[in-house]
């Protein structure tokens, strides 16, 4: 199985690597860049949508890799990734203003709560063991999603920061799920880090392509959705079991800090300005290390 996944990561990797240049190429030709703004870094025009390929060598892999029985059980999680990925392609392609990107993406997170009863459920014992009503649950649930997925698209804003941080969530979902036996939930996140390492090759500054909302979108909901299946699966694993995490909601905060800090600290900064938090800024991780000095 070990061979298996490094093999299908390899193939994530080669495919995605073998059309970034293509993508680069086209984009170029047709003018379609992320140009510079008040909030941007970078001052020249750099081709966006690096999601293309990532979504390419990704889906190209779990074709091969997952059975006919996973791509059934999992259909619903597909259909709401492959949305997400369509509202970040429209909005690199023709851009989106802050709130219709937000109020897009209740489609394809609604579709996770309401048909594939993707849901938080529980306390899980941070207080106590209550269950929440099913109203609560899903509302609750839909905010976390929600959250995590603007969460990583926020911190998208430095060559090889987004791709950096989501290969390392996605490595420690990958072989979690693979350590207690979700081989199909394990070949997903494997697959993306192939993808994903091929993209940092071309996203290390300087960077060539950007992953875009194409991509920011999409990994931030794959990240989001995985990490409430480990806070469900981990929850109901036997106390014995050698991968049972303590506390499943304590260790995905783990996991996930860097996205979830720095969004909750923009928000807060944003909202004692009484500026609306979907204003775009300099107030992120990144930004305050660049003006420490740092390259």
């Amino acid at each position: 199985n070990i061979i298996r996944i490094l093999f299908y990561t390899a193939i994530s990797f080669l495919i995605s690597f073998l059309f970034f240049p293509v993508f680069i190429k086209l984009l170029r030709q047709w003018k379609i860049f992320d140009s510079s703004g008040d909030h941007k870094i970078h001052s020249s025009f750099v081709p966006s949508m690096g999601g293309l390929s990532i979504f390419l060598g990704s889906m190209a892999t779990l074709v091969m890799c997952l059975s006919l029985q996973d791509w059934v059980t999992l259909k619903y999680f597909f259909i709401s990734l492959a949305l997400m990925f369509i509202i970040g392609l429209r909005d690199d392609i023709l851009a989106l203003t802050a709130k219709q990107k937000f109020y897009s993406q209740f489609l394809p997170i609604l579709t996770l709560v309401l048909i594939d009863n993707t849901r938080l459920s529980s306390t899980y014992d941070v207080m106590g063991e209550f269950y929440f009503p099913e109203i609560v649950s899903i509302i609750l649930t839909a905010f976390v999603l929600l959250i995590l997925t603007n969460a990583y698209n926020l911190i998208d804003g430095l060559d090889g920061l987004a791709g950096t941080i989501g290969f390392i969530i996605l490595l420690f979902f990958g072989i979690w799920f693979y350590e207690i036996g979700e081989m199909s939930i394990s070949y997903i996140a494997f697959a993306f880090c192939g993808a994903l390492l091929a993209f940092l090759y071309f996203n290390w500054q300087p960077s060539k392509i950007f992953m875009g909302d194409t991509g920011a979108l999409m990994i931030g909901l794959l990240i989001s959705y995985l990490s409430i299946r480990f806070i469900n699966t981990n929850y109901t694993l036997p106390d014995a079991h050698a991968f049972k995490f303590e506390s499943s909601v304590g260790t995905a905060i783990c996991v996930l800090i860097v996205p979830v800090f720095d969004t909750l600290r923009v928000i807060i900064l944003r909202l004692r300005k009484l500026q609306s938090p979907f204003k775009a800024d300099k107030n992120h991780i990144h930004h305050q290390f660049i003006k420490l000095g740092f390259s």
